[in-house]
């Protein structure tokens, strides 16, 4: 299983958004720019984000992007689903009628069992995880 290149950047502009004051908006073309995104391919991300209640949007003069709840209250999984949907390791994790071993396999716990826990990791990680920088060491 892996995520796609849409969800990373995803994550990267949330991210972004909540390292901002709760006050504060960003452009898109700024996130872009810093996170390193293709501007057309954020601006589907920001729509989709946008739909899923992750983010405010409003354009114009004072316009921009802004998290639409804290980064205490997003979790990563959130995020990865709005923009992948829901995670899946194996087909057989939420249909065992799509192994032909069924509920017999031998597999199947244990893709269910990890995916279960790759789950509630991303449940449990919150964007404010993310916001506080380690102090440096003192030279």
């Amino acid at each position: 299983m892996q995520i796609t290149r849409q969800a990373d950047y995803a994550l990267r502009a949330m991210i972004y958004l909540a390292k901002l004051d709760p006050t504060q908006r960003a452009a898109t073309s700024q996130i872009a720019e810093e996170q390193k995104i293709p501007p057309s391919f954020l601006a589907k991300i920001i729509s989709q984000l946008s739909i899923a209640g992750l983010i405010h949007t409003s354009r114009g003069a004072r316009g921009g992007v802004s998290m639409a709840r804290s980064p205490e209250e997003v979790s990563v999984l959130e995020v990865v689903e709005a923009i992948d949907g829901p995670i899946s390791l194996n087909d057989c994790t939420g249909d065992p009628s799509a192994c032909p071993f069924g509920e017999d396999c031998p597999l199947r716990p244990l893709w269910c069992e990890t995916q279960a826990e790759l789950i509630d990791r991303l449940r449990k990680t919150n964007f404010a995880s993310f916001v506080t920088v380690p102090a440096k060491l003192a030279a």
